[in-house]
Order: structure tokens, then C-alpha cells, then sequence
């Protein structure tokens, strides 16, 4: 307790604590278990591009405040990503802003354009920064479910569900395709249906793709801003750390209308001011990469997926098989189990291995209770590892 007894920390963060990955992470390091908890890779990538990095640093290139808006060669790139990928056309001077990660990128957002009480819709399971980020801004977050589907092994969203939870105090839909944790890549149908309701109710839309290019088994990212009326009304935001294995230097972007990203950057520009200048410039290379880089890089995290999900299929796990991102989740249930959360916080000195329970992501828990999630961007070795540890444990 502070002074005259009130609570330190203020009320609309308070329902948070510790995150979760946190909590995990600390489990692993205690019981030196294999981490599936936290989603970062335990190799680092191309060497070319840290290489970038550290010539950067030699020459001086960032190492003191770079511009508020990022430096120009990254703005740029981010640029001409999105017009070869997508053939949406930004001005790299008025339409593209750099961000410390997707994070601040999402905060930044949120803190732009929302007014107290303003309604943001998120699709639940979300990642949970979404909901911190709603709270801090002072928004009130409305939760659409995906529902898992056990005939496909997959997640889809209720269309009909998320027109109902428009009012008129909705602002914005907080969207993430590919999404973290279920996998889910939104198909064209959906997030035409999704610009449909977002132009007839005029709202706008936040849209997290920083797994744009980890989609598998011939799904397809497709912006959302490529939709008719999308472009006006739509923040996109992308990262580098998901694409190139370097999430230690928070570089992520946000692209949208001038309007849109000046608003953003009013608020940004509050919170970091600046940052990762170096590796901005190591970043700007990274996004020219040949189209085989992506290619093999998406191709290498699809083998990786199928290992591990065989692996918990062979332990008895029902698996929900993603088609994007590179998080699986799996069903506890056939293991005669309920609850994720005292599942994963048992987990590490039952078989040596760390998950995430998905109800964190929830605000309806018990939607979540029967499900966990591990991450399977790590090296084959410990994937295999893992599998055989969570096979000895609960095959029977």
C-alpha cells in the first residue's frame, strides 16, 4: 500500500501482476527445462545482417538519437516491403514510423486513438499486451472468441459474433493474423467481411502482422489494408524481430495514411522518443533480402512445427495444427487434465519442459482452461528433445 493507504499501482493495471512469460521463463531457468514457453528463438539470424549491425556501429550510424520518425533507409525499406509484398504504397516520409518492437507500436496506437471508455474489440485468445495496452489508454476491451473447431484442428472466427459486439461505443478493432496463440491465419472471406463491417460502422482498425511471413500449407497474409476501404482507416503494424530472428532489438514499424500516423507518432513520441538506432540500419538491409530468404525461412519453421506437432501427438496431446505463426496449441484433456494453468506450472518437474496456458489469453478463462501452448521456433535438437521428454512423461 502507498500513502494513506491507497494501492500503488494505479487501477487499470492492476489486474495484471507479472506476465505470464515471465513466470514461465523463471520455471525453466529454476528447473532447466526446455523453454517452449516464451516465443524467441534460440539461434540468432542471418549472419549478413548482423553484420550490418555491427558495421553500423563502427561507422557511427545511430549510435547517438536517431530521427523521431526512424532513419530514413529504414523508412524506406518498410516502404518498398509493403509495395512488392502487397502493393500497398506508402510515403516513407509521412506514412511509415519506426517503433521500439510491435509492442510500443501497439501501445503507441492504442494511446493515439482512443478516448476513455472508447470500446476496442480484440479476438480472443489475445496476446496479452492487447489488453494492458487497452487499460492504459482507457479503452474497454470487448473480447470475440475464436472457436476451436476439433474436426479441422483449427481456430475460426464467428462472424456473426463479431458484428454483435459492435455498438456505438466501438472504436476500433484490435486485429492479429497470422495470430498468436491459435495459429490462425484470417482468410480472404473473413477480412473481407471484417473491412465490409468496419466501413458501414466506421471504425478503425489496428492491425498486428508481425508473423505476415510465417504463414504454411498454402494459407496466404493478406493486409488488411489491401481491402477496398481499408486504406484510410487501417494501422498496420510489422515487426523484424518475428522475420529475422533478432528479437532483442525491438525494430518494428507502423504504416498507414499521414493522418493516422501522425497521430501515432504524437504518442510515441512520449514513450521511447527513439530507439535500436543501429540496428535500424542492419533492419533496413534485412527487409531487401532475396525472396529465398523468405521462403526457406518460412520453409524451415513449417518442419519445425511438424516435428514438435507430432511429437505432442505422440504424447497424447490433441493438437491444433497452425497454419501460421510459430505457436501450436495443444488440448490437455486426453491427458485426463482440465486446467492449463496448473498444467504448465507443473510441467517443468513433471517432464522438464515450459508451455504457456492459453487461458491468460482470455478473458473468458474457461474458454481457455483445456489448452497450452509451445513455441517452436528453436533448434530441431531441442524440439526432438522436448517431443521424446513430453512422450515419456504422459504416452502411455
Amino acid at each position: 500500500m502507498g500513502r494513506m493507504g491507497r494501492p500503488l499501482l494505479n487501477r487499470r493495471l492492476a489486474e495484471f501482476g507479472t506476465t505470464i512469460f515471465a513466470e514461465m521463463s523463471a520455471l525453466a531457468t529454476s528447473t532447466g527445462s526446455i523453454n517452449l514457453g516464451q516465443g524467441f528463438p534460440d539461434t540468432d539470424g542471418p549472419a549478413e545482417v548482423r553484420e550490418a549491425a555491427v558495421r553500423a556501429l563502427r561507422e557511427g550510424r545511430g549510435n547517438q538519437y536517431p530521427p523521431g520518425p526512424g532513419i530514413p533507409e529504414l523508412r524506406t525499406a518498410v516502404a518498398e516491403h509493403q509495395l512488392r509484398r502487397y502493393g500497398l504504397e506508402f510515403d516513407p516520409d509521412r506514412e511509415v514510423l519506426a517503433t521500439a518492437g510491435a509492442t510500443e507500436a501497439i501501445a503507441a496506437s492504442l494511446l493515439a486513438l482512443l478516448e476513455p471508455d472508447d470500446e476496442v474489440i480484440a479476438l480472443e485468445p489475445y496476446y496479452d499486451s492487447y489488453a494492458a495496452c487497452i487499460a492504459m489508454a482507457g479503452g474497454r476491451r470487448v473480447p470475440v472468441t475464436l472457436r476451436p473447431d476439433r474436426a479441422t484442428a483449427s481456430y475460426r472466427l464467428d462472424l456473426d459474433e463479431l458484428r454483435a459486439a459492435v455498438t456505438d461505443r466501438t472504436r476500433l478493432i484490435l486485429l492479429n493474423t497470422p495470430h498468436n496463440p491459435t495459429g490462425t491465419v484470417l482468410t480472404r472471406a473473413e477480412l473481407a467481411a471484417i473491412a465490409e463491417l468496419a466501413c458501414e460502422r466506421d471504425l478503425l482498425v489496428v492491425t498486428d502482422e508481425v508473423y505476415e511471413h510465417l504463414v504454411y500449407d498454402g494459407a496466404e497474409h493478406l493486409p488488411l489494408a489491401t481491402f477496398p476501404g481499408m486504406r484510410d482507416r487501417t494501422v498496420t503494424i510489422g515487426s523484424a524481430g518475428k522475420t529475422f530472428s533478432f528479437t532483442g532489438w525491438k525494430v518494428g514499424w507502423v504504416t498507414g495514411t499521414a493522418e493516422l500516423v501522425t497521430a501515432v507518432r504524437s504518442a510515441k513520441q512520449f514513450l521511447t522518443y527513439v530507439a535500436s538506432g543501429p540496428f535500424q540500419y542492419a533492419v533496413a538491409e534485412a527487409l531487401r533480402l532475396p525472396d529465398a530468404y523468405f521462403t526457406a525461412f518460412r520453409d524451415d519453421l513449417r518442419d519445425k512445427r511438424d516435428l514438435l506437432s507430432a511429437g505432442l501427438a505422440d504424447a497424447g496431446f490433441t493438437v491444433f495444427r497452425p497454419t501460421g505463426t510459430y505457436f501450436v496449441t495443444a488440448d490437455i484433456r486426453p491427458l485426463g487434465e482440465s486446467d492449463g494453468l496448473s498444467f504448465c506450472r507443473a510441467l517443468p518437474e513433471r517432464a522438464g519442459v515450459v508451455a504457456i496456458p492459453n487461458a491468460v489469453f482470455y478473458d473468458h478463462r474457461e474458454a481457455g482452461a483445456p489448452y497450452v501452448r509451445f513455441a517452436f521456433c528453436k533448434r530441431v535438437e531441442v524440439l526432438a528433445d522436448a517431443a521424446e521428454r513430453l512422450r515419456k512423461a504422459f504416452a502411455h
